[in-house]
């Protein structure tokens, strides 16, 4: 049985001195994600998470026009590209993240930069591959 807070306490300091003196947020969009693929062994980790970055107001929530605006992006994606809807529903959550950080001016941190250098195509967000 793996005790809680030290391997997770480890693990969030290297996080903080690999990002540097930057906020941390995290999106609402990357906790539903995490919920959706979390074992019932770590989801108290997720919990905590999300818990830490709603105390800190750190978490960033996609309203109404990052909504359209996605769905606006995946349009212009689509007819650039030919992506059927398969390949767009594919992209909204990230279509979401991008939006919401564009707006707020967040830098996005991802391992998917396949998709977010698609998606800065037509968006303007910063991001970095991490």
């Amino acid at each position: 049985m793996r005790k809680a807070g030290r391997d997770e306490g480890a693990a969030g300091l290297a996080l903080l001195r690999w990002l540097g003196p930057a906020p941390i947020w995290a999106s609402s969009v990357v906790l539903e994600e995490l919920y959706a693929g979390v074992s019932s062994r770590d989801h108290r980790i997720v919990q905590k998470i999300e818990l830490e970055f709603e105390r800190a107001n750190r978490l960033l929530v996609p309203n109404q026009r990052d909504w359209a605006r996605a769905g606006q992006l995946l349009n212009r994606i689509a007819h650039k590209y030919g992506y059927e809807c398969i390949g767009r529903s594919r992209l909204t959550n990230d279509a979401l993240i991008a939006t919401s950080a564009a707006r707020c001016g967040i830098e996005v941190i991802t391992g998917n930069a396949r998709d977010f250098a698609l998606l800065a195509e037509f968006c303007p967000l910063q991001w970095r591959e991490g």
